[in-house]
């Protein structure tokens, strides 16, 4: 009888401690609320636990109202956050570093090895915080490029895509006398402060993106390439060549002949408008420049970029569990071509225009070939929790204006850094 206990209690003693090895290996992965990128998510999640079944990763999509934002900082608050989740840019990043909310990815096991496994040792450099350390995986970014109507421009009698800002003021009028416009952009008199992402630090980027927009609490943008960029702005405004004023789908149907585009375009376009066939009807390229720049430009574009983060508040088990999950899933190129096939958007590797697994895919699906291209040119959004305070005042002090034709370039550059200096010093 006392045998029989003894085995009793023994078997008791080893189910408790399973329970708890499960227990330990529990943790809570938020996505972003995309139901492409959920997917994607819960497929991980499933494989993973089939190869490692001690495991158990709870996949859901984090609630978008009123933001995906909010809804963190909710939970942070709370003290409901999940172990990780997608979704962050590195602007909230910021943010969220400076409340401590975040683990320094780059002092956990592996973190050498994760970089080395996915190929972004280049990628990653651009992703530092101003204390040296990394707190966000970049999972995608969609470098912004250009799109021309080279159908129409061979109908005006224009043989080469415009590389320069005067280059493109010349065809712009050239379009103009045909009752064209080269560019229709409603957001560009709009104070949201995103705009800033697509139609001001597209072309910053590509004059000195090596010259950082903003350093810790300082303004240390190159003067003379915002400069350029109001400059440019305030000739279309000027000449008549942009409208702000909405024609939708201005671009496919042809009522312009010039704008930025992101990857995410495509796929709806091949339902809408299957004549929007790259390399027959549209090209793309990657920003202009001032055709006195044209030697020295860094010819860098904005990388509308976000990635994964842990969050400091979880328990070492959860947050060891969920970064094994994390390094697994980036141990094989095969798992970011599923990526890439669920939802166009190009995933952070150095090799993503070379490494034959995805060759497949970009031949199908030709137009992504440049993204995947430019992808090292592409800058993310500056690192400052400020963001949308300093895009904002870049906006309503600077850029609208320039376009509305209410201040000079110079007087609105003097306006709009006076106004980020101060929301930075405050």
């Amino acid at each position: 009888m006392l045998r029989n206990k003894s085995i009793f209690v023994l078997v008791v003693l080893v189910c408790l401690a399973m329970s708890s090895a499960v227990l330990a290996e529990s943790a809570t992965f938020w996505t972003a609320p995309n139901p492409s990128q959920e997917v994607f998510w819960h497929l991980m999640a499933e494989q993973f636990m089939i190869d490692n079944p001690g495991y158990n990763i709870k996949v859901m999509p984090m609630a978008e109202a009123p933001s995906s934002e909010a809804t963190i900082l909710t939970a942070i608050a709370g003290s409901t956050a999940p172990a990780a989740s997608e979704n962050i840019f590195i602007g909230f990043g910021a943010e969220l570093v400076a409340s401590q909310a975040l683990v320094p990815l780059d002092t956990l096991d592996g973190w050498q090895e994760l970089l080395a496994s996915r190929n972004m040792e280049e990628a990653i450099l651009s992703w530092a915080f101003p204390d040296g350390h990394y707190y966000i995986l970049p999972i995608y970014s969609n470098p912004i490029l250009y799109g021309w109507r080279t159908d129409i421009l061979q109908d005006l009698g224009v043989d080469e895509i415009p590389r320069t800002y005067e280059e493109i003021i010349k065809v712009g009028n050239i379009a103009k006398d045909k009752g064209l416009f080269l560019m229709v952009r409603p957001a560009l008199v709009k104070p949201n402060w995103w705009e800033r992402w697509f139609d001001f630090f597209t072309l910053y980027n590509a004059i000195n993106g090596d010259q950082p927009f903003i350093v810790g609490s300082e303004v240390v943008a190159d003067d003379a390439a915002v400069l350029e960029v109001f400059h440019f702005y305030d000739q279309l405004a000027k000449q008549g060549l942009i409208l702000t004023q909405d024609i939708p789908d201005a671009f496919p149907v042809g009522d312009s002949i010039w704008t930025e585009l992101g990857p995410w375009t495509f796929p709806g376009w091949k339902e809408q408008y299957p004549e929007m066939v790259y390399g027959e009807t549209f090209e793309l390229t990657m920003p202009p420049v001032p055709e006195k720049f044209l030697e020295q430009a860094t010819n860098k574009t904005f990388g509308d970029a976000k990635g994964l983060v842990l969050y400091a508040q979880s328990s070492q088990e959860e947050l060891d569990a969920v970064w094994d999950f994390i390094r697994w899933v980036y141990s094989k190129p095969e798992n970011d071509l599923v990526w890439f096939e669920r939802t166009s958007l190009p995933p952070v590797r150095d090799d993503l225009a070379s490494n034959t697994i995805f060759s497949g895919y970009l031949s199908n699906s030709p137009a992504l070939v440049p993204y995947a291209e430019h992808m090292p040119l592409a800058i993310p959004p500056f690192t400052n929790g400020e963001f949308a305070d300093i895009q904002t005042a870049l906006g309503e002090e600077g850029l609208i204006p320039v376009v509305r034709g209410q201040k000079t370039p110079v007087q609105a550059w003097e306006d709009a850094k006076a106004a980020i200096e101060k929301i930075l010093s405050r």
